[in-house]
């Protein structure tokens, strides 16, 4: 009997505190995503599940008790790309595809330390082009103040 491959969904919630500052944060894991021989519309538990946070926060702040909402919704997917291969898998695509509509996603190169600095920069740069060829929208990194001193823009500007 052929065992089915499923995007499982397992979230962790980890309460941080920094300056007297509290922030609750939820990671969200999808153990299994992309391991089926068959990963048509392997995105679709994903996708699925984003829109579910969305629904149950819009439905918390439209009723009568809006004091202890709790906001679970998805505000960030950091998208790891194999470093294997040549730029982005077709289901790459059709995942960042599938979501860019719906949240932020930060492209990720796995395991970027197992490459050589010039094959980091040559596969960034093949998945930029890709990512501008098939019209994903990606997080841009806002701008630093300009207050801030020259190695500090430099470095931002590295990072981005």
């Amino acid at each position: 009997e052929r065992i089915t491959q499923t995007v499982e969904i397992t979230k962790h919630v980890v309460d941080i505190e920094e300056k007297g500052v509290k922030l609750r944060l939820t990671i969200v894991d999808t153990p299994g995503f992309g391991d089926a021989v068959n990963n048509t519309e392997c995105w679709k538990p994903v996708a699925d599940y984003i829109d579910q946070q969305f629904e149950q926060y819009f439905r918390d702040e439209s009723g009568l008790n809006r004091k202890n909402i709790q906001d679970n919704r998805v505000h960030c997917c950091i998208y790891f790309i194999s470093p294997f291969g040549h730029g982005l898998r077709p289901m790459d695509v059709e995942f960042m595809r599938a979501l860019h509509q719906r949240v932020n996603i930060v492209p990720v190169l796995a395991k970027a330390d197992a490459l050589t600095p010039a094959e980091v920069e040559r596969m960034k740069n093949k998945i930029r082009e890709e990512i501008d060829h098939y019209g994903i929208r990606i997080y841009q990194f806002p701008e630093c103040d300009s207050d801030e001193d020259e190695e500090f823009k430099l470095q931002d500007q590295a990072l981005k």
